[in-house]
């Protein structure tokens, strides 16, 4: 199993699938493949791949000891191996590419502009909690208003 090429995958998916969500129109067939072609393949990937090491079928590489998410000690020996790197690279991708979909569905319900929208998904992407953050915070006032409430 060649991981760096898992992970570039990965990447270039994900990217794939931000300009999509941040860039063209939100025709619900782009956000379909948003979310199937998007999210549902890093969701495969990530969980073929973790069941493929967590069963021994698929190596981690050097440096992973083992599932351990009891102790500091134990996360960073899993983080030490490039399918560690790679099974959490993915996870970060799947999540936050998620997270994206629904605060962009979420927005275009409360009427909120595109212009406001895109740094919001920008810092989602590079930063996925401070992104949802920001979000909450924004759509806090229209979700109280009278009739949007979704």
């Amino acid at each position: 199993m060649d991981w760096s090429t898992i992970f570039s995958a990965a990447n270039v998916l994900a990217m794939i699938a931000w300009g999509v969500l941040i860039f063209l129109p939100r025709h619900p067939t782009a956000l379909a493949g948003v979310l199937y072609l998007g999210v549902g393949l890093l969701c495969m990937v990530y969980a073929v791949a973790l069941g493929g090491v967590l069963s021994g079928v698929i190596p981690a590489g050097e440096g992973g000891s083992g599932a351990n998410f009891t102790s500091i000690e134990g996360v960073r020996d899993i983080f030490a191996s490039d399918g560690g790197v790679t099974i959490g690279w993915v996870h970060y991708l799947a999540f936050d590419l998620f997270v994206g979909l629904w605060i962009a569905r979420d927005a275009d319900a409360k009427f909120v502009s595109r212009f406001i929208q895109a740094p919001v998904l920008a810092l989602t992407f590079i930063a996925g909690p401070a992104g949802l953050f920001l979000w909450l915070i924004i759509r806090e006032p229209r979700a109280r208003a009278k009739g949007r409430w979704n």
